[in-house]
């Protein structure tokens, strides 16, 4: 039987619990034995999906440096505000671990690039937590742009039109600050802006952008993006991110439209495929959507299982993970490039050199 990776998590805020449980799901491969957070509550919270048995054997740390000296944890997961993940990633790789960052990958291109770098210097596998590329929907989605069934790419669109009040923000005062967080493009839309960027060729030549605070005067950053994006194959993106749809979230969905197919993935986070055309009619239309859809209980989905479980074959099998840190890399690109093109008025050019979200301090008066 292969030994089971040590394997440790550090920040208990609102998506932990689903690391916890990706975790437990992935039992046979990982031996869970610690977790650390400053606050002991959101430790005891976070653990809450595993049975009291189990929950009796993760050691509990408020400090994360010495977490990683005395557990040598082999594979780590970094949860912690966004502003934080590059600076803990390093410190990860650093004593020799495999690293699962939450999204985004960091705040910053020199952030995201010193991760990649460090992580190969080590010999060690980075992973970038877009858990939407494995949801049914996508995955299925993802096998037809693979299998060239949508001919020449035309253009896509991705929309997340979502729901964000006072007592999100006041639950983690990090949240909607430039340094640590940015706004919805940033926190909430990123992993549909990693969906368009992927399926439509991933390389961008321009971003002509919008992006406004129109509802959160509690906030510094955004809570309306709108860009359109050039791709380098001469197809077109579109991106709508929101967090002002009252009363509650609407939606996320994602529009890939090529010369002989048009698919469009919804529900609350794109789980549902709702459209299904191509011109070579291989498969019934109405199977597939009712095959390839899934009803999770939050917009979080069910992505954090498969991602782990790809992540261990990938330190096992030394392989690339299946969202690699470069994949992270390339989404917090894009945003940024938003961001850029917003508070300049100018359409931006990619690749993006030097960009974080700390340049964008004031941009809104606050």
């Amino acid at each position: 039987m292969t030994q089971r990776l040590r394997y440790a998590l550090i920040g208990c805020g609102r998506i932990s619990p689903n690391h916890v449980a990706a975790a437990a799901k992935n039992a046979e491969a990982l031996e869970f034995c610690a977790v650390c957070d400053l606050s002991p509550e959101r430790m005891e919270a976070a653990l809450c999906p595993l049975p009291e048995a189990k929950r009796a054997k993760v050691a509990r740390y408020t400090d994360y440096h010495k977490m990683l000296t005395e557990v040598k944890p082999q594979l780590v997961a970094v949860a912690t505000e966004s502003g934080k993940h590059a600076a803990i990633g390093l410190d990860c790789i650093a004593a020799g671990a495999n690293v699962i960052i939450e999204k985004p990958l960091a705040l910053s291109m020199a952030d995201g690039r010193a991760l990649i770098a460090a992580a190969q210097a080590a010999g060690v596998k980075l992973c970038a937590c877009h858990q939407n590329r494995f949801n049914k929907s996508i995955r299925k989605i993802r096998t037809a742009v693979e299998e060239n069934r949508f001919g020449r790419m035309l253009h896509g669109a991705a929309h997340v039109r979502w729901n964000r009040g006072p007592d999100y923000y006041e639950q983690a005062p990090w949240r909607g600050t430039w340094a640590q967080d940015g706004g919805a493009l940033m926190n909430q839309c990123i992993h549909n802006i990693d969906l368009l960027r992927w399926m439509m060729g991933d390389d961008v030549d321009e971003v002509f952008a919008y992006t406004d605070r129109l509802e959160h005067d509690y906030i510094q950053a955004e809570d309306l993006g709108i860009a359109l994006v050039r791709f380098h194959n001469g197809a077109y993106g579109l991106i709508e991110g929101t967090t002002n749809v009252y009363p509650h979230n609407l939606e996320e969905s994602l529009y890939l439209f090529g010369q002989y197919g048009t698919v469009k993935a919804g529900g609350k986070s794109v789980n549902r495929i709702e459209e299904w055309d191509f011109r070579d009619g291989r498969g019934d239309p109405a199977t597939i959507k009712m095959e390839f859809s899934e009803n999770p209980p939050n917009v979080y989905g069910y992505g954090h299982a498969p991602l782990y479980a790809d992540m261990v074959h990938a330190i096992r099998d030394n392989r690339p993970p299946y969202v690699s840190g470069e994949a992270g890399l390339r989404a917090l690109e894009l945003v940024l490039a938003i961001y850029q093109s917003a508070a300049t008025h100018q359409p931006v050019r990619l690749p993006l050199q030097n960009c974080a979200t700390t340049d964008f301090v004031g941009r809104f008066g606050s």
